[in-house]
C-alpha cells in the first residue's frame, strides 16, 4: 500500500509487548513485529513522534523536553543484550515547547522535563518502525489516578498542534493481566475475544455516533471482562489520549497474537 500524502496529524494505538523481547528475536512477537512494520510502510515518515506511554505515570501531565534523551531499561531480568539497545533519537524542544501549550489551552496544567529519557515503551515499538532513529520524538506521561475522562482531554489538546506530518503514538497493550499471560487458559482466550471484540467495536464501528464512542471509553469498565483483561488501567488509557486526539473511528484495525494473546492495534490515518 502506497502511504498517503503528509497531513497534520496520524494517531496509534499499538500494543507494544513484553519488555525488549520484540528486539530480541522472540517468536511470541513475530506478529506484532510484522504488524508495526506495515503501520510504518502504509503511512509517510512522520517529521516528529509524541509518544503516550504505559511506562509513566505522574500526577501532572509531564513531557520530555530534552534534547538528547538517554534511555530508560525500565525492564528487569532480561538477557544482558537487552539493557545494549540503543535508538539515539533526538528530542524536539520546540514540539514540546508547543504541547504544553496546547495542553494549556484546554485548561489543563503540564510540566516540561529536561532530565528524563525515553522508556521502552517508545524506544521498543519504534526501534522496529523507524530503526534509523532519525524522527525526533517526545513522551508525555500518563496522569496518576488513570482517569479515563482526563486522558480523553488531554488527546482533545493534541489535536490542536499546527505542525504537518505528526504521528502520535500511545503505547500500551490491549490486554495486560500479567498474572493470566502465565496461565494460559481457555478462560483467558474466551474473555480476552470478548474485551477485543469490544474494544474494536468502540474505536472502529462507523456507525456509532461520537458521543456513544466516547462513553463507551469512559466508561471502559462496564465491558465484558474489562478489569480482568486490565486490573490496572495504564496500558489502556493510551488508547484514550489517541481518540481525544482524533474524535473519530479508526481508518484501519491491525490484530496480532502476541505472548500467545490476541491483541489489537488502531491506526486513525
Amino acid at each position: 500500500m502506497a502511504p498517503k500524502d503528509p497531513g497534520k496529524l496520524r494517531v496509534l494505538y499499538l500494543s507494544h509487548g513484553g519488555g525488549p523481547l520484540p528486539l530480541l528475536g522472540d517468536k511470541s512477537h513475530d506478529e506484532m513485529v510484522v504488524a508495526l512494520k506495515r503501520v510504518a510502510a502504509s503511512i509517510p515518515k512522520p517529521s516528529a513522534i509524541i509518544v503516550v506511554s504505559a511506562h509513566w505515570e505522574t500526577v501532572t501531565p509531564t513531557i520530555t523536553h530534552g534534547s538528547t534523551p538517554d534511555l530508560i531499561y525500565d525492564y528487569y531480568g532480561f538477557p544482558d543484550e537487552s539493557y545494549e539497545i540503543t535508538y539515539p533519537a533526538p528530542g524536539m524542544p520546540a514540539l514540546a515547547d508547543e504541547v504544553h501549550w496546547c495542553l494549556q489551552q484546554q485548561g489543563i496544567a503540564s510540566i516540561l522535563d529536561d532530565d528524563r529519557g525515553f522508556d521502552h515503551g517508545l524506544f521498543v515499538p519504534l526501534k522496529i518502525m523507524y530503526p534509523d532513529a532519525d524522527i525526533p520524538c517526545i513522551q508525555i506521561s500518563l496522569v496518576k489516578g488513570l482517569d479515563p475522562a482526563a486522558h480523553l482531554h488531554m488527546g482533545k489538546a493534541l489535536a490542536s498542534l499546527s505542525r504537518d506530518n505528526i504521528l502520535v503514538v500511545g503505547s500500551g497493550f490491549s490486554f495486560h493481566n500479567m498474572k493470566a499471560f502465565f496461565t494460559p487458559s481457555q478462560e483467558r482466550t474466551e474473555k480476552n475475544d470478548a474485551f477485543k471484540h469490544w474494544l474494536i467495536k468502540t474505536c472502529s464501528d462507523p456507525e456509532l455516533i461520537e458521543s456513544e464512542r466516547t462513553e463507551r471509553l469512559i466508561n471502559w469498565e462496564h465491558a465484558p471482562y474489562a478489569r480482568y483483561c486490565h486490573p490496572r488501567a495504564e496500558h489502556l488509557l493510551p488508547l484514550h489520549v489517541c481518540y481525544g486526539a482524533t474524535g473519530r473511528a479508526c481508518d484501519t484495525v491491525y490484530e496480532a497474537e502476541i505472548l500467545g494473546v490476541d491483541s489489537a492495534m488502531f491506526l486513525w490515518s
